[in-house]
């Protein structure tokens, strides 16, 4: 997620992000070029990634569809850095932007996490093999 240029919410689904350093603390997420969010959030100076939790499959899917009112419907707040957080979820990256890479057909944008949380109480929105997930321990 983001602020825009107009300094309106922008955000989007993605199916995954992967750490790059320590030291600095930096994370990668591979953006759509496509996608309506992604010029924004190749703009934005901030950027947040927010791990979504076992209870907000209805925001994946908003987010990952070309929804009008992403967040009209989604609770969210402003991080410290001004991006948008969302509510209850497992975990929150507050990023500022460090590269940007092209990747083929997507952006591969690159930020030094600047704040990080983690809700230990929740579990983890899964997605794999086209269906979404629980986690399942014996």
């Amino acid at each position: 997620t983001c602020v825009n240029a107009d300094g309106q919410p922008e955000g989007m689904t993605v199916n995954s992000f992967t750490s790059v350093s320590l030291d600095p603390p930096l994370l990668l997420v591979c953006l759509y070029k496509q996608a309506a969010s992604a010029p924004a959030l190749v703009e934005a100076s901030h950027f947040a990634i927010n791990v979504l939790q076992a209870g907000q499959q209805p925001a994946s899917i908003r987010f990952s569809t070309r929804h009008e009112d992403r967040f009209g419907v989604t609770p969210w707040s402003c991080g410290e850095a001004g991006a948008p957080i969302l509510k209850d979820s497992l975990g929150v990256f507050e990023c500022e932007r460090f590269a940007l890479y092209d990747g083929g057909d997507h952006h591969i944008l690159v930020g030094q996490v600047i704040k990080a949380s983690f809700d230990a109480a929740v579990d983890p929105l899964l997605y794999f093999r086209g269906s979404y997930r629980r986690l399942h321990f014996d």
